[in-house]
Formats: C-alpha cells, sequence, structure tokens
C-alpha cells in the first residue's frame, strides 16, 4: 500500500472459531486488517457502522445466513467483495451468489491459495484506488483558480475571461444559479486586477431590510430618519478606491435602482436627509441568479440599470453542465474537510462517486460541498461511501412525503438522497430561526424567493404546521 494510507480491511463471517481465526492469520500476512463475526447478526450489526473492503462469508450458520448477509452487503455497502464459503455446496446457491455480486464460491476444505489470490487482488485494486485518489487531490489543487476548481472546457474558459478582464472591468454583471459559485467569480476578478490591494466590499441584497436599502447602500445624515443619531456613511462612500460587490441585485427595490444608476453614472452619492453629493471611486460588480431581461419585462427591474451594469457580463456554468468537474471539486471538499475534522479520509468509494456523478445537483457547486461535508462527518473509515451518502434514508427511495413533494418535478424525484439531504438541512435551519423565512434564506446563503421555491418543493411549511400539533 502507498506510504501513509491505512490497510484493507476484511470481514470474516463464520460460527466456526477455526476458520476464522485461519482466515485471519492468512489475511494478515497478506496486509489486511480483520474483522471476525461468529454469526450473520453480528457481521449486519458491524457493517450498520463500518466498511469492509472485502467480507468471507460462510453460507450456512444459524440464524441469518450468508445468503442474508451477502444480500446486505450488496445493498448497504456494494464496493465491498464477498467471497461465500460452505460445507454443502449446490448449483442453485452458487448460482444466486453470482447474481447478487460475490467474487467467488469456494467449498470446504477451503483452497487457501484461491484465497489468498482473492485477496491479494482486492489489496492490490485497493492500492490503485488510493493512488487514483492521491492523482485527484493534486489535480484539484492544480486546478484551483482563485478558490475555484475546474479543468473542463466550461471553466477554463471561465478563467480565461476573468484573466482577461479582471485589468480593465469597472462594472460587471456576474449570471448563474444559485450556488454556482457568482461571489467566487467577483472576487476572482478582484483579486486578479489592479485594486487588489483595496477593499472588497459584499452587500447581500437578500439580506437587507427594504426599507434600509438606501440607507445601506448610500448612507444618512443625522435626524434623517428616527433613529438615525449620527452621520453615518454608506458602504459606497467605505468602498472608495476599492471594489463593491452587489449580491442578488435582483433583490434590489425600484427605488434603490433609480439611485444606483445615478451613482453608476455620475460617481456621486447623496446620504439620506441631505443634498450634498460625495464623490466616489468604486468599482461596482453585481450578481444574480435571476433573468433579468425577464424581470425588465414584468416591470421589477429597470432596463437603464441592467444596461448599465451589464458592460460586461460574466455567466457561470451550472454543475450539470460540468460535470467532469465533480471528481476533483469532490477531491478538493473532502481534502477540507479531512483537516477541519482531523480524519485520515482519502476520498469515496467508486460507488459513491457514481452517485455523485449521477444526481441533479439543483443546487450546484454548494449543494455538492453540503453533501461532502455531510457525509465526511458521519464518515469513519478510511473512505466517503454510498451509505454516508444516503444514511438515514432507503437506498431506493426518499420517503412518501419527499417523493409527494417533489412529483410536480419527476426529474427532482429522481434524485431521492441528495434531495432529502438538502431538505433535512433546510428544515433544520428553519426550526433553528423559528421559522423566520428571511433569516433562514441568509444562513443557507439563498435569497427569498429561491427558499419559497425549495420549501413549496420538499413541502416543508406543510410540515411545520402538522409538527405544531404533535
Amino acid at each position: 500500500m502507498p506510504s501513509g494510507s491505512h490497510s484493507p480491511t476484511l470481514l470474516v463471517v463464520d460460527d466456526e472459531a477455526a476458520i476464522r481465526n485461519i482466515l485471519k492469520e492468512v489475511a494478515q500476512k497478506v496486509g489486511f486488517q480483520v474483522v471476525t463475526c461468529p454469526g450473520g447478526r453480528e457481521a449486519l450489526d458491524h457493517l450498520r457502522d463500518h466498511h469492509a473492503d472485502m467480507a468471507a462469508v460462510d453460507l450456512q450458520m444459524p440464524g441469518i445466513g450468508g445468503m442474508d448477509v451477502l444480500r446486505a452487503i450488496r445493498e448497504t455497502d456494494p464496493d465491498c467483495q464477498v467471497l461465500l464459503m460452505t460445507g454443502r455446496a449446490t448449483i442453485e446457491s452458487a448460482v444466486e451468489a453470482v447474481k447478487l455480486g460475490a467474487i467467488d464460491y469456494l467449498t470446504k476444505p477451503l483452497n487457501f491459495d484461491r484465497i489468498k489470490e482473492l485477496l491479494t487482488n482486492v489489496r492490490e485494486s485497493a492500492s490503485k484506488r488510493q493512488r487514483l485518489l492521491e492523482a485527484e487531490q493534486q489535480a484539484a489543487k492544480n486546478a484551483e483558480f482563485c478558490g475555484m476548481i475546474g479543468r473542463g472546457p466550461a471553466m477554463l474558459e471561465l478563467f480565461g475571461l476573468i484573466q482577461r478582464l479582471a485589468p480593465h472591468v469597472r462594472t460587471a454583471l456576474i449570471t448563474g444559479e444559485t450556488g454556482t459559485g457568482k461571489e467566487l467569480v467577483a472576487r476572482a476578478l478582484y483579486r486578479s486586477g489592479p485594486r487588489r490591494d483595496k477593499r472588497f466590499v459584499v452587500i447581500n441584497s437578500s439580506a437587507i431590510v427594504p426599507t434600509l436599502f438606501e440607507s445601506e447602500l448610500f448612507g444618512h445624515a443625522r435626524g434623517a430618519f428616527t433613529g438615525a443619531s449620527d452621520n453615518k456613511p454608506g458602504l459606497f462612500e467605505y468602498a472608495h478606491g476599492g471594489t463593491l460587490f452587489l449580491d442578488e441585485i435582483g433583490e434590489l427595490p425600484l427605488a434603490v435602482q433609480a439611485k444606483l444608476l445615478r451613482v453608476l453614472e455620475t460617481g456621486e452619492v447623496q446620504r439620506v436627509g441631505t443634498m450634498e453629493p460625495r464623490r466616489v471611486d468604486v468599482h461596482v460588480l453585481a450578481a444574480t441568479n435571476r433573468d433579468l431581461a425577464g424581470e425588465v419585462a414584468a416591470g421589477r427591474f429597470r432596463a437603464d440599470l441592467l444596461y448599465r451594469l451589464n458592460v460586461v457580463e460574466v455567466h457561470v456554468p451550472p454543475l450539470r453542465e460540468r460535470r467532469e468537474d465533480i471528481p476533483y471539486l469532490t477531491a478538493a471538499f473532502v481534502r477540507e474537510s479531512a483537516a477541519r475534522l482531523g480524519k485520515r479520509l482519502s476520498g469515496l468509494t467508486p460507488s459513491a462517486e457514481r452517485t455523485l456523478m449521477s444526481a441533479r445537483w439543483d443546487g450546484n457547486v454548494r449543494e455538492l460541498r453540503n453533501v461532502i461535508e455531510r457525509a465526511c462527518i458521519l464518515a469513519d473509515g478510511e473512505f466517503v461511501t454510498e451509505r454516508e451518502l444516503t444514511q438515514g434514508r432507503p437506498r431506493a427511495a426518499p420517503s412518501a412525503e419527499p417523493i409527494a413533494a417533489a412529483s410536480a418535478d419527476d426529474e427532482a424525484a429522481e434524485d431521492g438522497p441528495l434531495s432529502s439531504i438538502e431538505r433535512e438541512h433546510i428544515v433544520r435551519v428553519m426550526e433553528s430561526v423559528g421559522g423566520n423565512k428571511m433569516s433562514a434564506a441568509r444562513i443557507l446563503g439563498i435569497g427569498r424567493r429561491a427558499l419559497y421555491r425549495r420549501l413549496e418543493r420538499y413541502g416543508i411549511g406543510t410540515i411545520e404546521k402538522r409538527d405544531k400539533r404533535k
């Protein structure tokens, strides 16, 4: 095995102590860690919380037999390689074992040369897997640009655009779905530009109380309104000489949009309660997950402000359009989580990676990060398995309520386990803030409308009412 990696694990399940002992001795010589169980019940209890690279299971045991253990392993840990052993072989049981995915079916007395061969193959596969994960970890580091990770054509094109624009751009509109990393793009434009040593000020438009928008952006004079006890500079003045990032700009009220347009055109701000203009020199980057052209058509966004902001548009692709980057993002998130949690995690098992590659990722990179972080918390071995990604929910489908909540979107219903993780997270956040949707949206890092869509999709409002009656 590579230096610093864990040895693979063999689970031996047999009611004969002599068989357990000799298999343990053989496997340890090949380089395995070995866990032994005297019966199927003990094996299933162990497998609920632990991953095994290989299992050697006796077919005939009192209580839960070997075929049931094999089925349970296929359900909970499909990456585990299973060897079935029996003293009374039958064609029927051999065929069933093969159908269920057993790597071999050996009769007793055991052929230990064959067992050593199987163990060696599994150990070498684990070693190759380890080297592959280490290569992905290094590739993730090499693929990083200003906090973003990507090696596919979509992201390489985005990185190139940022590098070309950064030295010159004063105003830009960053578009993309929730969770794609629009703030990272804004920070990359800032860090790659001439004002990298000046202030970078972030305003989340969806998190500001509507009545305070004007004061927050442009400042106010003492006595301008109730509670204005002092003169206060706004965030435009605070960012003077630097860069201002207006996130979720589609949330700005129309009245504030008009005043923002004036600032962009004249370079002057006017504090609330005073007629005195103040010069500001600020680069403005704005981001939105909305279709602003559609908002203009609906009368919710000013066309002239859109034209002024959209001097340059930088579009961030959704994760479903750059699936080739998922292994590198995953490697980076596992590395971060392992360091923070103090765990020795190398990466994901193949079945866990397949689960990630096939998911919808409506929440994009942010959702992927949250799923990986949760799985790393639950993982107790060297690898994150499919079990950790879906723990707490059936593998075949989510419970009836999430399916009903997603029935309006058939594709969303297909992604049961990962959608259920997001749903549980939203419920916990909503409970922590007493149902306050504005506070919940701020904690989740999404706009209020995006939160409303998720509450409707997952039926969370209905569940809250039901829980209150309990």
